[in-house]
């Protein structure tokens, strides 16, 4: 499919794609089971520039946070007076390289990862409104197949029927005494399961384990009672 994408970007002059998470992977995940892939088909000496220069991406957009949800222009993000002069070079240093300007385009991930999607044109033709939107529909078809793939490949532990009515109900931010009376066992026979679902995800605490189960589908959806 990144090729299928590649091809399509050339239809906007954009000969460079690059797809990955922004942030690592949180340690409550298990990174064997559940990890962005990094892709990229910019050339081979900026990517060589960049782990020399110590660069931590590849991408030469490094102003997108976490909570941004729109498209970023390099072009305006260069103009922008909050850029910095250190990310100013590295946009500069990018055009020697052939990366004369592109579009970063933040996606929704799950897991705790920030993923990107970037399409770069080796000319200052720029990207009109019409490019960009299709571009980005473009890269959120890719960024849900990835995901869809990493969880069907999952090696997904399985839970018991105890532990999936525990683990149901901690979703719902109910505590260990409250399900012990709503399952008529103990607060301490909670814990034991909640904590054997815990050890089967790899997850830090009971929260943590509640919503990788409900993602994973091990358990069904839940609904907050509002």
């Amino acid at each position: 499919m990144f090729t299928q994408i590649s091809v399509f970007a050339r239809i906007f002059n954009c000969s460079s794609i690059a797809y990955g998470s922004r942030t690592p992977v949180q340690k409550v995940q298990r990174k064997s089971r559940r990890k962005l892939p990094t892709i990229s088909t910019y050339p081979r000496e900026w990517q060589e520039h960049c782990l020399k220069s110590g660069y931590d991406r590849l991408d030469p957009s490094v102003r997108v946070s976490p909570s941004q949800s729109s498209p970023l222009l390099w072009d305006h993000a260069y103009k922008d007076p909050n850029t910095t002069e250190k990310e100013r070079r590295i946009l500069d240093e990018a055009k020697e390289f052939g990366l004369k300007t592109g579009v970063t385009i933040p996606l929704l991930g799950r897991w705790g990862t920030f993923p990107t999607m970037s399409f770069v044109q080796t000319e200052t033709s720029g990207l009109s409104k019409f490019a960009v939107t299709n571009l980005r529909l473009a890269a959120l078809a890719f960024h849900v197949e990835v995901e869809r793939c990493l969880v069907l490949n999952a090696d997904l532990p399985s839970l018991t029927v105890r532990e999936k009515e525990c683990i149901s109900w901690v979703v719902q931010g109910k505590s260990s005494w409250d399900i012990g009376s709503i399952l008529g066992i103990s607060p301490n026979t909670v814990d034991f399961h909640v904590k054997r679902v815990m050890n089967k995800l790899g997850a830090v605490n009971r929260m943590v384990a509640a919503m990788e189960a409900e993602q994973l589908g091990l358990i069904e959806p839940q609904f907050w009672l509002l």
